[in-house]
């Protein structure tokens, strides 16, 4: 079986992440998995570039100025919204034409357009399309939020300037049911929480939809000892240490200003901590949290080695995760597999990863008072070993490579035994 995963980027960003994840877990268990990417990262050869073209560029600029330009010329939300109109025609490279199984996952700011899309699906290959977020079940947003016009059609969309009945989001939704409605695709949502959004969209009625996470190396992302962590990372041995981390920190749905409004009560509520807990800050512009926090900051540069990242989260006590939107995030799965206890909001899949009390802290969706609590209450929990191991079981029960390899394998048989 030859499987082709397509996604934007190869490295950057946590559908990337988990694709490139998931290639080489096929590969483990005999798929003979390729990854196509619009922008590579790496060498490695099982990972194929689109041939390089300046219409690769003009396809990402002619998407965000179309956008800019029915938004009134404003920057508000330009990269919060996708609309397709323009990608590159995958049906014609020798990859894509040896594939047995066509297996798409983020494929936004240029890299596929609608009707590229609606060109793969004309090629008769089996589709399996991964939802990392809810662009594939909504007119033109990531995240529907509040939202619910994507139950329906769209429209009035929140994200512009100047909603309308029959605004960008309306017309792209239109598009996108006369694509891809009741064309075969086999969706498959990371988390229960968007897999129950999905069902609910009137994009993909009648479509096949499952749940399977995205899965880790649990070889890789394993506890180690937490002293010569520390020491590889040039980090102190005698604090308590947070992890707070993000592509770009201070992007704001990634709830930095929570989080530093965390530490201030905690400090507030707690003085006697200040000296004994430091945070590690890991991501572009990690340098940005080193005078906004009562704390000493330690702030690393982002990462890409995974064996680093696996040092970095072993080194530390706790993973605080304030995200005001998430889907099943890769960094709090990585964390429990190095057996470092997660407090997040009870958001998107993150109650599904996190089991309140047992192997972290789910707390109050934008409650700086209870996330402040679920960080105290692991620093000082009793049992906070067993939380540990608790929190490695869960993943190497639920996310390990092996599992989730042999899941997809099942949709890629039952497509193709379809399609015969």
């Amino acid at each position: 079986m030859r499987v082709l995963l397509i996604n934007t980027s190869e490295r950057i960003g946590g559908a990337a992440v988990s694709c490139g994840r998931l290639m080489e877990a096929l590969k483990d268990n005999g798929i003979k998995a390729k990854m196509l990417v619009r922008d590579k990262q790496t060498e490695k050869i099982t990972v194929v570039p689109l041939p390089y073209s300046w219409k690769l560029l003009w396809y990402f600029l002619w998407e965000r100025i179309r956008i800019w330009q029915t938004n009134g010329f404003h920057r508000k939300n330009l990269f919060k919204v996708d609309i397709a109109n323009a990608g590159y025609d995958i049906t014609n490279l020798p990859e894509f034409q040896q594939a047995d199984i066509i297996h798409l996952h983020w494929i936004n700011q240029g890299m596929l357009s609608l009707k590229g899309i609606k060109k793969i699906l004309d090629s008769g290959k089996p589709i399996v399309w991964t939802m990392h977020d809810m662009w594939p079940c909504t007119g033109i947003c990531h995240h529907a939020r509040d939202c619910e016009g994507y139950l329906h059609e769209c429209g009035n969309c929140p994200y512009l300037l100047k909603p309308s009945k029959h605004d960008l989001s309306y017309n792209v939704y239109k598009k996108k049911k006369q694509y891809l409605g009741e064309r075969l695709i086999s969706y498959v949502t990371c988390s229960e929480w968007m897999e129950r959004q999905a069902r609910k969209s009137a994009l993909l009625q009648g479509q096949q939809i499952v749940s399977i996470p995205n899965p880790i190396n649990t070889s890789v992302f394993r506890p180690t000892n937490k002293l010569d962590s520390r020491q590889r990372c040039g980090l102190p041995k005698n604090m308590k240490l947070i992890l707070f981390g993000s592509v770009k920190i201070t992007d704001k749905r990634k709830g930095v200003l929570y989080f530093i409004d965390s530490c201030k009560l905690l400090a507030e509520q707690h003085p006697e901590l200040k000296e004994q807990i430091g945070v590690v800050v890991l991501g572009n512009r990690s340098d940005y949290l080193e005078n906004q926090l009562p704390f000493k900051v330690f702030p690393q540069e982002f990462l890409m080695d995974e064996h680093k990242i696996a040092d970095l989260y072993n080194s530390v006590d706790l993973y605080a995760t304030p995200s005001l939107e998430e889907n099943l995030p890769n960094t709090i799965m990585e964390a429990m597999a190095c057996g470092v206890p997660c407090v997040g909001f009870n958001v998107g899949g993150i109650p599904e990863m996190i089991d309140h009390l047992h192997n972290g802290y789910v707390a109050e969706y934008k409650s700086t008072e209870d996330f402040t609590n679920g960080i105290y209450w692991l620093l000082q929990a009793p049992d906070y070993e067993r939380m540990s191991a608790e929190a490695v079981r869960k993943v190497q029960t639920h996310y390990s490579s092996r599992v989730i390899a042999k899941r997809y394998i099942q949709v890629y048989n039952k497509l193709l035994g379809t399609y015969e």
